[in-house]
């Protein structure tokens, strides 16, 4: 493609995309597409010969758009957000057209000082202590691996990156029932395995039981296994559920554990002064995890870890073979060496954008305006006969159940809420997940994206309501 070409069809691009944005409540939230119809209609093997940017366009628009459900429609409710801007899009345009490595200082010096430059702005924005080192991952689940790492090498001695699992004891991670997967997942990765994932119980808030904690802790120590990394929760992914920081820390800081907090979703929230106090006993955590792409409107992807002592994960992950010794950094920390992966993406130019544009103030807006339309809406599931509120709201998130009239029975009103559910999201107009909550079918409310006014979220219950048959 040559540069006349590509400016041409740029421009064709960036139209597409704006108009894409000013209408995307006008398509289905969800794509209605069946398994196998995308790749019945495209072709087997890659072309002989190249073909034209219109044609590719065409198929662009013809083929892949109907298989796409639409994150950045303002009446996604479901999971959590994945959020954008046009701030962030245009970042992300730059950083393509850049397509730097920045796994080094000299491979990209503004991409390393800028990154450096965002996590202290972040870090003063969420009130998070000041010694506290930030680097920049693609997901919470990565953050959270890095944080089961530091945790095993501490409890070694610094033995877990040189002699693995086999030159020391059995280690375990602790976290609640309501912990997101990647616990487990990361703690598989790092080679514990599944039996040395301890889920603690939970109370009637679905927030880890600290006294539970402290039981599990004292019986894997009676049994010569070595507790490695106790993770919480601020806001676990099913409810939104918030685990007690102050006493689970009390009890990292008597054990010697490392604490890490996953706060990828409601982290953000922590720009507000009012929110702060849910997270009481954060400051004496050992990493904290957040992701400005779930609900501070900056692209997938984007998940700031912070660190009260990056030296032990680096002393576990770092490497330097000849190819990649370079020009001293100064005051700038070698990247490479706080995430698993070598290569690392420009992700400080989006959330640069992001935080210019809108400012402190204007992130604030946004985000106290989702908690308040979450609080409206539960009122309203709260006043309705046909519905039950079951947890929330919990910031921006809340679960409720369908209770179909003359339906006492708790699986059949467990199918009706699957079926429910099933329902709308067939339909179209929203777009809504479910979890589980003692043993029983939760739907799930999220409201965070970037555009949702109220309208949307009345628009969004009222079609809740019309397809359970009450509207």
């Amino acid at each position: 493609m040559k540069p006349e070409d590509f400016r041409t069809h740029a421009h064709t691009v960036t139209d597409w995309m704006a108009e894409y944005l000013e209408t995307i409540e006008t398509r289905r939230v969800r794509s209605d597409v069946k398994p196998g119809d995308i790749l019945k209609q495209l072709p087997e093997a890659c072309p002989e010969t190249g073909e034209a940017f219109e044609a590719i366009f065409r198929d662009f628009q013809d083929i892949i758009l109907p298989g796409m459900t639409h994150w950045q429609h303002p009446r996604f409710f479901a999971y959590f957000n994945a959020n954008a801007s046009p701030p962030s899009v245009l970042a992300e345009m730059l950083t393509a057209a850049m397509a730097a490595q920045c796994m080094l200082w000299e491979t990209s010096p503004s991409a390393a000082e800028l990154e450096d430059r965002m996590t202290v702005w972040l870090r003063h924005l969420l009130g998070l202590p000041g010694g506290w080192m930030g680097s920049i991952q693609d997901s919470a689940s990565t953050a959270t691996l890095c944080a089961i790492i530091a945790g095993c090498e501490r409890a070694t001695g610094g033995r877990f990156s040189d002699e693995g699992l086999a030159g020391g004891p059995r280690l375990a991670v602790y976290t609640s029932s309501e912990a997101h997967s990647s616990v487990e997942k990361g703690s598989r990765i790092a080679g514990l395995g599944r039996a040395n994932v301890r889920k603690i119980g939970v109370d009637a808030d679905f927030a880890m039981d600290p006294q539970a904690l402290r039981a599990a802790i004292a019986r894997d120590r009676e049994a010569g296994i070595v507790p490695a990394c106790i993770v919480a929760s601020f806001g676990a992914t099913g409810l939104g559920s918030i685990d007690p920081l102050g006493p689970i820390a009390a009890i990292a800081r008597e054990a010697g554990i490392h604490l890490h907090v996953d706060g990828a979703w409601a982290g953000s929230a922590l720009i507000l002064p009012e929110v702060r106090a849910l997270a009481g006993g954060l400051e004496h955590a050992d990493s904290f995890v957040f992701n400005p792409h779930k609900w501070l409107f900056t692209n997938f992807d984007c998940s700031v870890l912070y660190l009260k002592d990056p030296k032990t994960l680096a002393r576990a992950l770092s490497l330097t073979p000849a190819y990649l010794e370079s020009v001293p950094m100064g005051e700038s920390p070698n990247y490479r060496d706080l995430t698993v992966s070598l290569g690392r993406r420009f992700r400080a130019l989006k959330l640069w954008f992001v935080l210019r544009s809108y400012g402190a103030e204007g992130l604030r807006e946004k985000i106290r305006g989702h908690i308040a339309f979450t609080g409206k809406l539960a009122q309203m599931v709260e006043a309705d006969p046909d519905f039950e509120l079951v947890s929330g709201p919990r910031l921006a998130l809340l679960g409720f159940r369908f209770l179909p009239q003359g339906v006492s029975d708790p699986a059949e009103i467990d199918r009706a809420n699957d079926d429910l559910v099933a329902r709308i999201n067939d339909d179209g107009r929203t777009y809504l997940t479910k979890t589980r909550a003692n043993g029983r079918t939760v739907i799930r409310f999220v409201i965070g994206q970037t555009h949702t006014e109220w309208r949307h979220v009345a628009e969004g219950w009222a079609v809740v309501r019309e397809l359970a048959g009450v509207g």
